[in-house]
């Protein structure tokens, strides 16, 4: 059995984040925090991004608090150029990053000093706090859509694409109105036979700078969402997609031109119930990804709506749990910004020991589904 303070679950921006706060705070690495990562090296979730998203093509990366990312080949696929910079990082600070590490479970330690026991294959750990960071990328989502084992086709989610080559000569339908979508559509449409773009909702194409005054509005919504204890939505669907050069040429050859979400899945393709089908060798599901927070449920921290409700970064049913890169803190600069709140908070809450620390609101709580 290992002890710890506080313990954080993921090394993305956010679990690094909060590691370096956790040690500006004062917290002792190896001591007192710990960080366990599910993920076989450095770098988060964009080690598995796609070769072709070039550092160049990244939009909206902001480095980590401390160390700045300078110089990067922006030719170079981003994979390699953040999990360099990630792994360099860690090593910097000397952060105490464990991996291989798969977190099971969360639960009480039952151990009268109101302690969380935190189950892994790194062993077994209780603490006092518990930062998780564990994003969304184990958790892609595959809409049902009737019909769709019976497809003779191919069928591939974003987290497994790999490129467009793998796409020469096929009929491709994508399925998705995020920047992946459009992404994969812009590059597959260079060597596919043929493609087709559906959405479920009418993509929404944003013009001009985005700036601070629109950013805190779209957090603003997202960030509503999760006090009312509903799943958050992603960042562009209520941002939108931002328009570039790229995109207008491919909307004007007629790319980007967009059909509602079909109504089956036939063995040849697609179909809607006006009678139209659209035939395929592959269906790629850009559908987006869906927290990863399975590990909590034995916590039942889950809201009738089907969210985790958050007072400022902590669940407000638990005070020992913070969710950080989670509903309005899901990009680089709120991650940074949630592993800073988050530490500051665990920091006052510790020092003013056990008798002044809000318990944990257990009412209504219902299972996680």
């Amino acid at each position: 059995m290992n002890d710890v303070e506080v313990l954080v679950t993921g090394a993305g921006q956010a679990g690094l984040s909060a590691a370096y706060h956790l040690l500006r705070r004062g917290f002792a690495p190896g001591r007192d925090f710990v960080v366990l990562d599910h993920a076989p090296q450095p770098g988060g979730a964009w080690q598995f991004r796609w070769p072709t998203l070039t550092y160049g093509r990244v939009h909206g990366m902001h480095a980590l608090p401390g160390m700045g990312l300078t110089g990067a080949d922006p030719d170079r696929p981003s994979a390699e150029v953040i999990g360099d910079y990630f792994a360099a990082y860690e090593r910097a600070f000397a952060l105490p990053v464990r991996r291989p590490a798969h977190v099971r479970a969360v639960r009480e330690a039952g151990d009268g000093d109101g302690r969380l026991l935190v189950s892994s294959t790194a062993g077994e750990w209780r603490t006092r706090a518990l930062i998780n960071a564990t994003g969304t990328w184990d958790r892609p989502f595959w809409p049902h859509v009737p019909g769709a084992r019976d497809f003779r086709g191919r069928q591939l989610h974003t987290a497994r694409y790999g490129g467009p080559s793998a796409f020469s000569g096929e009929r491709v339908i994508v399925v998705g109105g995020g920047t992946s979508a459009v992404q994969h559509l812009l590059e597959i449409s260079e060597v596919a036979a043929g493609t087709t773009w559906v959405t479920r909702r009418p993509p929404l194409f944003r013009e001009g700078s985005f700036g601070e005054v629109q950013g805190r509005a779209a957090v603003a919504l997202v960030e509503e969402r999760v006090r009312q204890g509903l799943p958050p939505r992603s960042v562009v669907s209520v941002t939108g997609l931002p328009m570039t050069e790229a995109m207008r040429r491919a909307r004007a050859a007629g790319v980007l031109d967009r059909l509602p979400m079909f109504d089956r899945v036939t063995p040849d393709g697609v179909a809607w119930r006006d009678g139209r089908t659209v035939t395929a060798d592959t269906i790629l599901w850009a559908t987006g990804f869906r927290a990863a927070l399975d590990h909590l449920a034995p916590l039942h921290l889950r809201e009738p709506g089907g969210g985790i409700r958050l007072t400022g970064t902590r669940a407000t049913r638990d005070p020992r749990i913070h969710l950080v890169g989670y509903g309005p803190s899901a990009s680089t600069i709120g991650a940074n910004r949630a592993g800073r709140s988050a530490v500051a908070e665990i920091r006052r809450l510790l020092d003013a020991g056990p008798a002044t620390r809000p318990a944990p609101d257990r009412a209504e709580a219902v299972p996680a589904r």
